[in-house]
C-alpha cells in the first residue's frame, strides 16, 4: 500500500482556460491548479521512494479534510471537527479526485485509467489536507472473497 497526505487545504482541479499565444488559441490548466497537481507528484514521489509504478488495476482511498471556517463560532467548530456538520462548500469532492489522480499520473501508476474502484470522504478537521492511500485493487478483490468466505 502506499500512502501520503498533501497538506493544506484541498482544491479542486481547476476548468482549462482559453488563452491566446502567438495569435492561436489553446486551452490551458489554471496555474493554481497546476502547482497543487504538483504538490500532489511531490507527496507522492516520496511516498514511492525507490517502487516501481503500480502496472495493474488500482484502489483509491481520498481522506479530504477541509478546514474549519474561522468565522464560525468555537461550538460550530468544535461541532464540525467532531463530524456533526459536513463540509457542502467548495471544492467539489470529485474535483479533489481528479487534481489527485492528475498528480498521481507517471508518478504512482501509469495513468489514472488504472483506478477501478474509489472510496472518498470529505469532512472538517483541525488540520486540513487529504490523505491518499493506494493498492493493487487484487489485494481489494482478495478481502472481499475472504469476507464472502467468513459470512
Amino acid at each position: 500500500m502506499i500512502s501520503f497526505t498533501v497538506p493544506g487545504q484541498p482544491q479542486g482541479k481547476g476548468r482549462a482556460k482559453i488563452v491566446r499565444i502567438g495569435g492561436f488559441s489553446r486551452m490551458a490548466t489554471p496555474q493554481k491548479t497546476v502547482a497543487y497537481e504538483g504538490l500532489i507528484a511531490h507527496a507522492a514521489r516520496q511516498a514511492m521512494g525507490l517502487r516501481v509504478l503500480l502496472d495493474g488495476p488500482c484502489a483509491v482511498r481520498l481522506d479530504i479534510v477541509c478546514q474549519v471556517p474561522a468565522s464560525w463560532s468555537q461550538r460550530k467548530q468544535a461541532d464540525a471537527i467532531a463530524g456533526r456538520i459536513r463540509p457542502t462548500t467548495k471544492p467539489d469532492i470529485d474535483n479533489v479526485e481528479k487534481a489527485v489522480f492528475d498528480g498521481c499520473n507517471g508518478v504512482v501508476w501509469r495513468d489514472d485509467v488504472q483506478v477501478v474502484e474509489v472510496r472518498k470522504v470529505k469532512r472538517y478537521g483541525a488540520v486540513p489536507g487529504v490523505t491518499v492511500r493506494i493498492e493493487a485493487a487484487s489485494a481489494i478483490v482478495a478481502d472481499a472473497q475472504q469476507l464472502e468466505i467468513a459470512a
